[in-house]
């Protein structure tokens, strides 16, 4: 950043804003004391800040507690107004589409899903996307305009701008300009990240990987992904196909992950959920051809994650998407990879299951956010372009 001079005032109080600002979000309702102490800054300094603040509408004078006022008059309070606008966390996926709200501290206030065939056309599917909103906003009597950011999590290659180079998971997706597809509905900025990616996010913001910065997030089914953050940062590769463990049955495997989890010699649908439950249920009931299925298949996952924690070395793998919760999925996973791998991470369940990825879309509008906010900071997320 260099040296701060007299030349840089407007550097200067953007800084102070946010140091401010940050320790008001932390703090709940501090005084101009608290705050004076807790920043460094004097109390002049901090006494303008928060008075530019309220201004702005992102700080509101407190209340002053009950029993601070019968003993005489209180020292002012103030607090970040989480209300002072809303973020959207979408995840669109074959079989739903999935909504988190929440205000400007990232607290979910409200979420709401709807069902979607897996045939339906890109057109249909965003369709349901604005129909699961719109509920959602006036359930919780929240306008529209209120939106500040939207973070989006959708299965395929997804470029900066948000369009999906490649996906296959989805009728029409391919080629999809779906970021400004859907900034054409929300009118604020729309992130719009891989799926895994989001669920990576999300699992070090509020689930398995908290107090991992080194994670692979592996999003298992036929067509498995993954998701991975390198010293806390998202990890998307030069053209964001960082994690397409999809992809590696093409190096000379003609056997398909469909076919390996088929017990009747007919490959199922990639898309096929309930089909792919049912396997594993059957092998845990003990059904031979079942059992052989499973078998075979988590050998295939095994080596798709392994060749990924060989490059990356991680701490720690989270399993989730549909596998997350089918047991007999992460014992064999943890046992296979301490014989394949140099240093075998820890590995474990992901807690947050079917939410991970629009919890993940979430962190990427309230980062969006904080980059307007602090902007002296870069956020985990934040994307070349």
């Amino acid at each position: 950043m260099g040296q701060l001079t007299g030349g840089d005032p407007s550097l200067l109080r953007r800084i102070n804003s946010a140091v401010v600002l940050r320790a008001l979000r932390a703090a709940g309702s501090p005084t101009l004391t608290d705050l004076t102490r807790v920043t460094g800054l004097s109390r002049p300094t901090v006494e303008g800040v928060v008075e530019g603040l309220i201004a702005t509408g992102l700080v509101v004078e407190a209340d002053a507690e009950e029993g601070a006022r019968r003993q005489g008059r209180p020292a002012r309070r103030f607090r970040f107004r989480a209300e002072a606008g809303h973020l959207l966390g979408i995840e669109i996926g074959s079989h739903r589409v999935a909504v988190l709200l929440s205000g400007l501290d990232g607290r979910v206030i409200g979420a709401g899903t709807k069902e979607v065939a897996e045939t339906a056309s890109a057109d249909e599917r965003l369709e349901r996307v604005r129909t699961a909103v719109a509920e959602l906003l006036r359930r919780a009597g929240i306008p529209r305009d209120s939106l500040r950011a939207v973070g989006v999590g959708s299965p395929g290659i997804v470029e900066a701008d948000g369009t999906v180079r490649l996906g296959t998971a989805l009728p029409g997706w391919t080629g999809l300009p779906l970021g400004e597809r859907l900034r054409r509905s929300f009118r604020c900025p729309v992130q719009v990240e891989n799926d895994a990616n989001a669920a990576a996010v999300a699992e070090h913001w509020k689930g398995a990987a908290q107090e991992t910065d080194d994670i692979v997030f592996v999003m298992a089914g036929l067509s498995p992904g993954a998701g991975s953050l390198i010293g806390g940062r998202l990890h998307r590769g030069f053209g964001g196909a960082a994690g397409e463990i999809g992809a590696l049955h093409l190096l000379g495997r003609e056997v398909t992950p469909e076919r390996l989890l088929s017990t009747t010699g007919e490959p199922l649908h990639p898309l096929d959920e309930p089909a792919v439950a049912e396997v594993f249920a059957m092998a845990k009931r003990g059904d031979a051809r079942a059992v052989a299925a499973v078998d075979r298949f988590l050998q295939r996952l095994v080596h798709d994650v392994a060749a990924l924690v060989l490059a990356m070395d991680p701490e720690l793998v989270v399993l989730g998407g549909w596998a997350a919760g089918l047991d007999g999925v992460l014992g064999p996973l943890r046992q296979e990879l301490e014989r394949y791998c140099l240093r075998p991470p820890r590995v474990a369940l992901s807690l947050l299951g079917e939410a991970a990825v629009a919890t993940g879309a979430l962190r990427l509008a309230l980062d969006h956010v904080e980059e307007e906010l602090f902007a002296v900071e870069k956020t985990v997320t934040a994307r070349r372009r």
